[in-house]
């Protein structure tokens, strides 16, 4: 007669260790990657806004916009006008917000520095700029050259949606 021989005490013991440490290293990096899909979708969005930006910039060249203060209203614009459709996660113009003004994870428009303002959700692994503030401010800036053969006036070479200040995520 032949007997099965089942798992051992010791070996059921081992086998549930294992899969409790791999299930606390993948729970451990969760956050982190949570914290990554939000830098994405925060990335998408300001990629939509610079794509919109020279779109605008486009449409006021071929209606004949040469004129510096019709290109230069294009800094103090509320890019989410220029967008087919507003994100989900915008919440509006405000004036001066504080960081508590917009709950986490949305967009907003900030009417005195004329400053779109994305509000982290997620911020464990993000180190902010000056403020110490756990957002990230972007603009738009536009930049000029002298013309060549007339130094004395400049025509715009660039128009970028950057962030107004240097932030990092660590990874």
């Amino acid at each position: 007669m032949k007997t099965g021989r089942g798992f051992t005490l010791i070996e059921l013991i081992i086998v549930i260790i294992i899969v409790v440490v791999l299930a606390g290293l993948f729970l451990m990096r969760v956050p982190f990657y949570q914290e990554q899909a939000e830098k994405t979708a925060m990335q998408q969005v300001s990629g939509a806004i610079q794509s919109a930006l020279v779109l605008r910039y486009g449409a006021l060249v071929a209606r004949g916009a040469d004129n510096r203060k019709e290109l230069d209203s294009l800094m103090i614009d509320n890019p989410v006008n220029w967008l087919q459709q507003k994100p989900q996660n915008y919440a509006g113009e405000f004036y001066a917000p504080s960081p508590g003004a917009v709950a986490p994870g949305n967009w907003l428009f900030d009417l005195q520095s004329r400053e779109m303002v994305y509000v982290l959700n997620r911020s464990e692994y993000f180190t902010s700029g000056k403020d110490g503030s756990k957002w990230i401010r972007f603009r738009v800036r536009l930049g000029y050259e002298p013309k060549v053969g007339r130094p004395a006036e400049k025509e715009l070479v660039s128009v970028l949606f950057e962030p107004a200040e240097p932030y990092r995520w660590f990874e």
